[in-house]
């Protein structure tokens, strides 16, 4: 039998789950895919969170003894979630200590109510560094405007970073400045490069969905023909982007010191379109270097029926560029479409954190 998972690693791709819940640490299954199908670190997010606390049989006995101290609603949402990405983290110790610090990272969220404070954000992913307590954490901050200071901010304290919500070229060149001068920062206050780690989320599929929609809405024959293409380009331009900032002297300095380059992350690849190949943001993205975080219905997906044919992203910049140029031709507004994606995106987690607390408010009472 072919092992397709293996065949993406080899090329390059790091298969990252986007999930976690403690019924999937206490039965097992996370280690079970890290052991078997080359699962080599894990994604979290308000939405993943609220969906795990739902099931509230499994943090009953936690619940219970947060209940008895009278805590916050707010303080038991930060105890659970940290709880679990901290047993996540153990789980995948044995690939971060076989890549040497690059692999085997849980990450878990600022407050997405934090995401228009640098302040705030830079201040709570301090909290959650030192309440996790593990090396192999990512602390998640948002690349909005204030989330790109708080990024710096947060690096120069020798604290690891998960970008997300990246979506446009624009705006993931700032990220990367905000990675370069942050490791800079970190440099000079001492800290010792070779353990600080970073991804940059950038966004797939959501691209493809808002996209469609407009060109739906277009309804020329050129424009539908476009549909379900501008995701794949857009990342693919991203990893052309990326190639560029860390060919440079720049970079190479900090390369010296230690410092591990900041990895493309391929986020949201599910594919939300039935009519859309369920494997096409894993296929169409592989390249050196990079990380595809899936949820585990695409990790089986690629498993079963995946192909991967060598380096899908670097001979595709100018077809890549060709998509976007079309897109654009045909009435696509990017600035509107990301702006659009970027706050639709903290509503969606701003919302998700809402239900998480009212689901541990409920919980909590019950407890009582």
């Amino acid at each position: 039998m072919t092992d397709r998972l293996a065949e993406l690693s080899a090329a390059g791709v790091a298969v990252w789950l986007d999930d976690l819940s403690r019924v999937r640490l206490q039965s097992g299954s996370l280690d079970r895919m890290r052991r078997e199908q080359h699962v080599v670190g894990v994604t979290t997010n308000p939405t993943i969170f609220a969906k795990a606390l739902s099931d509230a049989d499994a943090y009953d006995s936690q619940l219970r003894d947060i209940a008895a101290q009278g805590l916050t609603v707010e303080e038991a949402v930060r105890l659970l979630t940290s709880y679990d990405v901290r047993w996540a983290a153990d789980v995948m110790k044995p690939a971060y200590e076989a890549s040497s610090g690059v692999d085997g990272r849980v990450s878990i969220e600022v407050n997405p109510g934090s995401a228009h404070s640098a302040e705030k954000t830079a201040a709570e992913a301090k909290t959650l560094w030192w309440l996790v307590d593990r090396p192999n954490v990512y602390i998640k901050i948002p690349a909005t405007q204030a989330g790109l200071p708080a990024i710096t901010a947060t690096l120069a304290e020798g604290i690891s970073v998960n970008v997300t919500l990246i979506f446009s070229l624009e705006r993931y060149r700032a990220v990367m400045d905000a990675f370069l001068a942050g490791m800079e920062q970190a440099k000079a206050n001492g800290h010792d490069l070779t353990q600080i780690g970073s991804v940059a989320s950038f966004f797939v599929s959501r691209v493809d969905t808002e996209i469609d929609k407009r060109l739906e809405k277009i309804g020329t024959d050129e424009a539908r023909a476009l549909r379900g293409k501008a995701g794949v380009a857009n990342a693919q331009l991203a990893y052309q982007a990326y190639a560029e900032v860390f060919g440079t002297g720049r970079w190479q300095a900090l390369a010296d010191a230690g410092a591990h380059p900041q990895r493309p992350l391929w986020a949201s690849t599910g594919t939300k379109n039935p009519d859309y190949k369920d494997t096409i943001y894993v296929e169409e993205l592989i390249a050196p270097g990079t990380v595809n975080t899936m949820p585990e219905a695409v990790i089986k997906a690629f498993e079963d029926h995946g192909e991967t044919r060598g380096d899908t992203v670097t001979g595709s910049y100018a077809a890549a560029q060709k998509v976007m140029d079309d897109l654009a031709a045909a009435g696509v507004d990017f600035d509107d479409v990301f702006k659009a994606l970027e706050e639709e995106g903290v509503e969606k987690f701003e919302t998700s954190w809402g239900e998480l607390l009212e689901s541990v408010k409920k919980s909590l009472d019950a407890a009582k």
